[in-house]
């Protein structure tokens, strides 16, 4: 029965629109802890650590960390395989592509796709970047997450890396979180303009939120 759901258009669509749904709420409280680093070195430190230590005693340090990064990268996977997959389903159905273009397609619509492999290689350097060091520019500090964030956005290239991929970040939540109320069922003509607004003002808000760090750092307001 799991195949059978998972084979159809309809079944790609609402594991794409859940699994968007999940990554959305992380993203809000990702945001939402970001913004802490307006508060000095020492409130976002404790953060950092205090996330490690959610649910003790009952769980051992890190184990809820681990737990929540296990269903983000199977939410990961799971959006991507299925846009993947929906996508070249799209093609195969129509080989050729449309003389005219879709007057009502906006550009967000246009460009999920390739916001989408944006957004996937950002999260391959974000983690190189903040979580292992790899690429770390400054000099990679362990338990020190303040300091990492400021070293990242004291660079050119780490300004322009992070805010390209939030640009492309509100142009997906924009147009996929309408696309997932439809898929859902939430969606309906009398919903549609709600939904629409709703959309509009979660991207932006997660935009501006994300972009917020760098400025602070390029302005000098966190230092």
């Amino acid at each position: 029965m799991a195949r059978t759901i998972w084979d159809s258009t309809v079944g790609k669509k609402t594991v794409m629109a859940v699994s968007g749904l999940i990554m959305l709420l992380y993203l809000v409280a990702h945001m939402i802890g970001n913004l802490k680093i307006y508060f000095g070195a020492g409130e976002f430190n404790h953060y950092a650590h205090w996330l490690r230590t959610v649910g003790e005693p009952f769980m051992h340090y890190e184990w809820t960390l681990w737990l929540i990064r296990i269903v983000l990268v199977a939410a990961v996977i799971a959006h991507a395989t299925s846009a993947y997959q929906l996508s070249r389903r799209d093609i195969k159905a129509r080989p050729r592509k449309y003389v005219h273009r879709r007057p009502r397609a906006s550009y967000a619509t246009r460009t999920m796709r390739w916001g989408g492999v944006i957004l996937g290689l950002f999260i391959v350097w974000h983690l190189l970047d903040l979580t292992t060091g790899t690429v770390h520019a400054g000099g990679f500090q362990e338990g020190h997450p303040y300091q990492n964030v400021v070293d990242t956005f004291s660079t050119w290239y780490g300004n322009v890396v992070y805010i390209v991929a939030m640009l492309a970040l509100g142009l997906h939540v924009r147009h996929g979180f309408w696309s997932a109320a439809q898929t859902l069922g939430a969606g309906s003509r009398a919903r549609d303009r709600a939904l629409r607004t709703v959309a509009d003002v979660l991207a932006l808000l997660l935009t501006a939120g994300f972009i917020a760090v760098p400025v602070g750092v390029m302005t000098g307001v966190v230092s």
